[in-house]
């Protein structure tokens, strides 16, 4: 039997305000392909679908283009999807009862029966190879909020260890009711201990005291666990069968050297016999100019020779993070920038300063009752030469206070 495992599209994402459906079609197409190519049995979505909770209609409607595209070219492959952070369960739950028909299975929510209890045997589900027998068993656990996990009297944590106790009652369900050829497989939305995150675009998921799983909740009867959440491609703690496929896109400019893939999961009975990560193309690419943060003039001479063929198309344009390191504030920075790239077929879409570091002095401390009594403009000279001054400088440059008094006067509340 043969899977693909893929997570984290955060369809309807804008990148510093700027469109991204270009991208993700590019991916979802490709996708589509690669599946025929690959002549998949089964198709794991681990989470993240969305970007938010409230997508977008364009969004939603490449979702479920994709979603009938696929099956119409693969009429015998099967989709679970689980939910993620980002995620409405009950958004991506509303179209279960149809897209069950076509062989799309949603899980959400942590399903329970009418007593209240959790319907594990709902959480775990069949995965049928080429000949129609069942080849698998999936666990499809989606992110798991307080509610949703088993309660635990006297826990430490009862969030992260009600968390374990649902996967071990899954996969013990799973273990008594396979057979010895059907292999076991784990899907999951969640943060592993030694996961390596990306700042800039992974939303913490911080509910009880500890944020991260242990991989020992996958015991040997796992043959491999598919996770969604982090967004770089790794394994788990070196083991080869605990894998997060990563985003298929870059999500910030942290991530311009991730290299994004899907993976493909074979089996053989009730083990992986090969897992082959296939890498998906590139449709715009994020540029950093230059690759750590320079100086203002060494950045504008990088900016302008920067090479971009000029027929690119306006919606395959690279978007550029710009990286300047200054010793004060530089009113004309982005003048200077948007001068520097005019005419070239890019799009700005962060400029990102950093300072020299300077230590604080003693003397730069203001106790809380002289700070009542000063200015708001004494309390920005201040600040300026505690941040940027240094013994060539006397005071704050005349045009960065003119900015400053200019602030004053549109905020009448400050003045009052």
């Amino acid at each position: 039997m043969r899977i693909i495992h893929t997570s984290d599209w955060h369809l309807g994402q804008t990148l510093h305000q700027f469109d991204r459906s270009v991208e993700h079609q590019a991916f979802l197409d490709w996708l589509s392909d690669t599946l025929v190519s690959e002549q998949a049995d089964a198709l794991l979505i681990c989470g993240d679908i969305f970007d938010t909770a409230n997508p977008s209609a364009a969004a939603q409607k490449q979702f479920y283009r994709f979603l009938q595209q696929s099956k119409t070219r693969l009429p015998q492959l099967q989709i679970i999807i689980i939910a993620g952070n980002h995620d409405s369960p009950g958004r991506l739950e509303a179209p279960a009862p149809l897209l069950d028909s076509f062989g799309v299975t949603v899980i959400g929510f942590v399903p329970r029966q009418a007593d209240g209890s959790i319907d594990i045997a709902s959480l775990l589900l069949p995965l049928k190879n080429a000949q129609g027998d069942i080849a698998a068993w999936c666990m499809a656990i989606p992110f798991l909020r307080p509610g949703d996990v088993p309660r635990i009297e006297q826990a430490n944590d009862p969030y992260m260890e009600g968390i374990a106790l649902l996967y071990r009652q899954v996969l013990q369900h799973a273990i008594d009711i396979r057979e010895p050829q059907q292999a076991i497989i784990a899907l999951g939305h969640c943060h592993m201990v030694g996961g390596e995150i990306s700042e800039e675009s992974e939303r913490r998921i911080v509910i009880g005291g500890t944020e991260a799983l242990s991989a020992t909740i996958f015991d040997s009867n796992v043959a491999y666990a598919a996770l969604g959440h982090l967004h770089l491609a790794q394994k788990i703690g070196k083991q080869e069968h605990l894998r997060y496929c990563g985003s298929p896109l870059p999500l910030s400019f942290a991530e311009v050297d991730y290299r994004h893939q899907v993976l493909r999961v074979d089996l053989q009975e009730n083990q992986v016999s090969a897992i082959t990560p296939l890498y998906v193309p590139r449709a715009v690419a994020l540029l950093r100019v230059p690759e750590k943060p320079a100086p203002l003039a060494q950045v504008l001479v990088a900016l302008t020779a920067l090479d971009i063929p000029h027929d690119t198309p306006a919606e395959r344009m690279p978007f550029l993070e710009v990286r300047v390191r200054l010793n004060a504030p530089e009113p004309g920075l982005r003048a200077a920038i948007e001068q520097a790239i005019e005419g070239k077929p890019v799009r700005l879409a962060k400029i990102d300063t950093s300072f020299a570091q300077r230590e604080a002095s003693a003397t730069s401390d203001v106790a809380l009752a002289e700070l009542e009594r000063l200015h708001p403009d004494q309390i920005f000279d201040r600040l300026y030469q505690s941040k940027f001054g240094d013994d060539n400088q006397s005071g704050t440059p005349p045009e960065i206070s003119a900015a400053f008094a200019e602030l004053l006067l549109a905020t009448p509340e400050v003045q009052a």
